[in-house]
């Protein structure tokens, strides 16, 4: 391999981690990874009386972190009456709510670990001349520093436990590496701790200032992230213990490590968080397993080799025959994750996760034609005792080691990206509404929630929540302010107890006026008026 060729890889490198760094400056931090599907009472509508209750339901299951109202003249009012069922958050509301505009703030932590947060505008009555407001600001300094210690974290855990390793199963008769390795499980365990206490204050929405405080770090380990701190840390400690041990103990002790690793890494995260369970997190455990193997290997077997140590050729060898069962089994656990996150092909494009991903993929690919060309092509003669290929294969090794960092760096940005399947169900997700008369009411259901054509459907019951066994149903839609006028839709029954109206175009997002005309016998007629929120 020739240095010319080495220093194009290098530049290459640089330039995909500066393409990915200006295409997450257009990301933000709104993307969520439990997306918001509805609201009760729904965003921007007036009122004519308090609400009693207010719900939030979500994309998948959350746990709520933060519920606070803000009242019309400002005031803040925490809201720690409330329940979880299933997707939704049902809170209990103050009972002293006055009239005019109130901003209903939340952030919840879903499945994966993530934090997300937003809010909800209402009004009582009227809307205020004055209306509060209430955004959730980002913080730089937080984002950046969870950023470099989830890099450390992966550096811990893929080079250091990976390392030890190699080192007792792959080479044992090495030693040139064991202070660099050391140095890279203490560098992951202090990556572990800092990630902790910035989980913590991105979960909370907090100031950097305050990561001292306990709420911070109690919010952390709540999180699924949490575990997965404390598994590396023990993963930490395993490898450590098997470098100071000897004999048949140490090696017991890298392997507990490795595998401790492994599950560390599958016990949070988007894909672990997707479903099938069954699936996603021993896939995300094999492609650990694997990375590991092969990073960290990259470091004791270079070191050892520039050393000249006895045992270097030998572990070359060991590591050549079984690195090509370890890379087939990271890609093929790498295309189940690929598959189930991101879905299409398109969304490799058209998404911020997508663009991470390409950019891993570029990176990767330099890294698969880096070993190729090493197992190829400079490995026999290293073994012959080649001294020039020798040279030449440690500049491949330290070059591969640039190239894993720079992965590291661009797989460490996922934790702000939702993956297109998160997405993909935020979009499909359903509108609805509550409209309730004294005669009757209807729960109504747009499906998909956005413009363009969609089912309708709607569960029509008394004003005392009752059967009513209608005649006929129809649903009309109306948009003023975007001058369309009103059209009828007759429903079916398909059986289900529900009325369903199929191949209902919805042209534009927006507030629509939905009314659900209900015959209840030849001569009564109940018309239930609503609004419903349709997004883009």
């Amino acid at each position: 391999m020739t240095a010319a060729f080495q220093i194009r890889l290098h530049r290459l490198a640089w330039l995909l981690a500066l393409m990915l760094a200006a295409a997450l400056v257009h990301a933000g931090a709104a993307w969520a990874h439990a997306s918001l599907n509805a609201t009760d009472p729904q965003d921007g509508a007036v009122v004519e009386t308090a609400p009693q209750r207010l719900s939030l339901t979500f994309s998948e299951p959350v746990s709520p972190l933060s519920l606070r109202l803000v009242r019309p003249d400002g005031s803040s009012v925490p809201l720690d009456r409330f329940v979880v069922k299933d997707r939704t958050v049902e809170i209990e509301a103050p009972s002293d709510l006055d009239r005019g505009t109130h901003v209903l703030s939340w952030r919840v932590v879903s499945a994966d670990g993530h934090p997300v947060g937003g809010s909800v505008v209402f009004s009582i009555g009227e809307v205020s001349a004055n209306a509060p407001v209430s955004e959730e600001q980002i913080d730089w300094t937080v984002r950046g520093w969870l950023w470099l210690s989830k890099v450390m974290l992966y550096v811990g855990l893929f080079i250091g436990v990976g390392g030890v390793f190699a080192r007792r199963i792959l080479m044992p008769g090495t030693d040139a590496a064991d202070g660099f390795i050391a140095a890279t499980l203490l560098l992951g365990a202090v990556g572990a701790i800092v990630s902790l206490g910035f989980q913590g204050l991105d979960a909370l929405g907090a100031q950097a200032g305050r990561v001292m405080e306990p709420v911070v770090w109690s919010t952390a380990f709540g999180t699924s992230y949490g575990s997965t701190v404390v598994a590396a840390l023990v993963a930490f400690a395993l490898a450590g213990g098997a470098l100071v041990l000897k004999g048949f103990a140490a090696k017991v002790a890298a392997v507990a490590a490795w595998l401790v690793a492994g599950v560390a890494l599958a016990l949070s995260g988007h894909a672990s968080a997707a479903s099938p369970q069954w699936l996603m997190r021993p896939a995300v455990f094999l492609h650990a397993t694997a990375i590991a193997v092969w990073i960290g290997a990259l470091a004791p077997l270079g070191l050892a080799l520039r050393r000249g140590q006895p045992g270097a050729v030998t572990g070359l060898r060991r590591f050549s025959r079984i690195i090509p069962a370890i890379v087939a089994m990271l890609i093929l656990a790498g295309i189940v994750l690929a598959v189930v996150q991101v879905q299409e092909p398109a969304a490799l494009l058209h998404t911020a996760y997508g663009q991470v991903f390409l950019a891993k993929f570029v990176l990767l690919a330099g890294l698969f034609l880096l070993a190729v060309v090493n197992r190829w092509f400079l490995t026999a003669p290293t073994e012959a005792g080649d001294p020039s290929a020798t040279r030449r294969l440690v500049r491949a090794i330290a070059t591969e080691t640039f190239i894993v960092l720079l992965i590291f760096g661009v797989a460490a940005l996922w934790r702000f990206t939702p993956p297109p399947r998160a997405l993909a169900a935020a979009a499909a997700a359903p509108a609805t509404t509550h409209i309730h008369t004294a005669k009757a009411m209807a729960d109504l259901s747009v499906t998909p929630g956005r413009a363009g054509s969609v089912s309708v459907s709607a569960m029509v019951m008394t004003g005392e929540f009752g059967p009513l066994d209608a005649k006929e149903v129809a649903f009309v839609f109306a948009n003023p302010k975007a001058g369309i006028e009103p059209f009828r839709r007759k429903a079916e029954k398909p059986g289900d107890g529900t009325w369903r109206a199929d191949g209902v175009v919805l042209p534009l997002p927006g507030e629509w006026n939905v009314s659900v005309e209900v015959l209840i016998s030849d001569f009564d007629i109940a018309q239930l008026d609503g609004r419903i929120e349709i997004r883009p």
